[in-house]
């Protein structure tokens, strides 16, 4: 394996990943019932919740790359192969491949969204990220 992504670009990455994590939790309502369809704060949480994901996404495809992993047909296969490599722990590699999955969900479903789902993974979904780009700083 080749070295992996630069520390700035990685450092820039992480700090855009939590500003996004951020607006999530600051428009994330405490009860579930409470993220209701076509509400700012439910635009809010949805968009900032997918910003995130995809700039995990995005790093993940280009350390594929950046390491010699080959360019990796899928998203998910991004972080397989990451884990199979070792760089991630492989159960945290499921997780972020359905995470990734989830993004899609996000950007091609909005209209049909079971918001209490979208609820748990603003609330718990957030330690994988920053669990991701840890990994990749420690790499």
């Amino acid at each position: 394996m080749t070295r992996g992504i630069r520390p700035e670009l990685l450092a820039e990455r992480a700090a855009t990943v939590r500003r996004h994590l951020d607006r999530v939790a600051d428009r994330l309502p405490r009860d579930p019932a409470d993220l209701a369809p076509m509400t700012d704060a439910t635009d809010a949480v949805v968009l900032h919740l997918w910003q995130a994901i995809q700039v995990v996404i995005d790093t993940a495809m280009s350390s594929c790359v950046t390491m010699g992993l080959g360019s990796p047909a899928t998203y998910g296969d991004a972080f397989r192969a990451l884990g199979r490599y070792g760089v991630l722990d492989v159960a945290l590699a499921e997780r972020l491949a359905r995470a990734a999955a989830f993004r899609n969900l996000l950007v091609h479903a909005y209209g049909e969204l079971d918001l209490r789902r979208v609820h748990v993974i603003a609330s718990e979904g957030e330690a994988d990220l920053l669990a991701f780009l840890a990994a990749l700083r420690d790499a």
